[in-house]
């Protein structure tokens, strides 16, 4: 067995002559571009692109794999240039006549054919195919079962984030409004929530967590990501790990503190001023706006008022609250260039670089935040209502 980094949310902004693909993703969100960045410059091994069911993407892909630089493995997955593994994905809002609001959903499958077959499909019950994140005229356990009779993972995307996701808008209090339980492959938490807090929603001690960037732009790739156990970077050993079979694991889920996420507290939605989640209904204390965006925390303590308590804590992972470099105050752009030069990529950076490694490139207090950042030793102005946290 082996370690793996793994990212398996990011987007494409254009395809390879220049059409959109996600309309909020960078134009510089290429194909060619994403899987260079994601192997040379962040150190990945295994990442999902989740807009794969592109048509103009499929045949991108299907080119690449005639000249010989993507090698299609049996195991499932997209081998590029024998350094990276591509896993095919596609990203879909749900919102059928069970749910309160939108829900995104990922979707994965193990070979090309598989993803076409599912493109013709999904191509029949959306307004546009040729972009991502299109909402769907279709139930949502009709999905489970179409991604299931194709071989794929169907996971929920970003849980608790306040618009267009699971617990945000989507359900009242449980999965099962919407989803059937037993065809729910993982759970992704999205960047205002970790571990600790999803843990206190009862009924997803079914699943593993995956932590994932969700990346609109090069620079977030791998700002949330996780380490796998398995034996090889593939669409099955990936199938397995998130299951927990014969060894193979989620060893570590690496993701932004909480506080640094964009819906972690309450906040007005004019002015955001931080707003106590007990006295939101008299308005905001900064200018007496009555609308509010509720946070993350706050929902999940509604949500683990429904939590049975004779349910036994599934055993998780370490979660290691991981500051994004371009996160650590001073550390510039020329700057982070210089570490990628002495380094190579950002994952030899956050995890092996030594700190007298480090002082041979950057200053002493950047060696010091980038430490810190390592053992959670850093300090936080909470972010909220849209807006990130920031390092102290």
């Amino acid at each position: 067995m082996n370690s793996f980094f793994v990212d398996l949310h990011i987007h494409l902004g254009s395809t390879s002559t220049g059409k959109p693909v996600k309309i909020t993703a960078s134009k510089s969100m290429t194909l060619e571009n994403v899987l260079n960045v994601a192997r040379d410059v962040k150190g990945l091994d295994l990442i999902g692109i989740i807009d794969c069911h592109v048509p103009e993407v499929l045949l991108q892909l299907q080119e690449l794999v005639d000249r010989g630089e993507f090698i299609e493995k049996e195991q499932g997955g997209l081998c590029y240039k024998e350094k990276i593994t591509l896993i095919l994905g596609s990203e879909i809002e749900v919102y059928d006549e069970h749910s309160k609001g939108p829900i995104h959903v990922l979707v994965y499958f193990p070979y090309l054919k598989m993803m076409k077959l599912f493109s013709d499909w999904l191509a029949e019950r959306v307004t546009n195919v040729t972009l991502s994140t299109q909402r769907m005229y279709e139930d949502g356990i009709t999905l489970q079962k179409k991604v299931k009779e194709l071989g794929g993972l169907f996971i929920p995307a970003h849980v608790f984030t306040p618009f267009k996701s699971l617990y945000g808008k989507g359900v009242e209090k449980s999965v099962t409004e919407v989803f059937d339980l037993t065809m729910i492959d993982g759970i992704e938490l999205g960047l205002s929530s970790d571990t600790l807090m999803a843990d206190e929603v009862g009924e997803l001690q079914h699943f593993s967590f995956l932590t994932n960037s969700d990346a609109h732009s090069l620079a977030n790739i791998a700002r949330e990501y996780q380490k796998i156990k398995m034996k090889q970077p593939s669409f099955e050993e990936l199938n397995r790990a998130i299951k927990g079979e014969a060894g193979r694991e989620i060893e570590c889920n690496y993701g932004l503190n909480p506080l640094l996420g964009k819906y972690y507290q309450t906040t007005c939605e004019q002015c955001f001023e931080a707003i106590d989640d007990e006295h939101k209904e008299e308005g905001c204390p900064q200018c007496k706006n009555r609308s509010y965006t509720k946070g993350v925390a706050a929902r999940i303590i509604e949500l683990s008022m429904n939590k049975d308590e004779n349910v036994p804590k599934r055993q998780r992972p370490p979660y290691v609250h991981q500051v994004p470099l371009q996160f650590i105050p001073t550390l510039g752009p020329k700057t982070l260039e210089k570490l990628r030069q002495y380094f190579d990529t950002e994952m030899n950076i956050i995890h092996f670089a030594t700190k007298e490694q480090l002082e041979k490139v950057v200053s002493n207090k950047i060696v010091d935040y980038i430490l810190k950042a390592r053992t959670g030793e850093l300090f936080f102005d909470i972010g909220g209502g849209g807006k990130y946290g920031k390092v102290k």
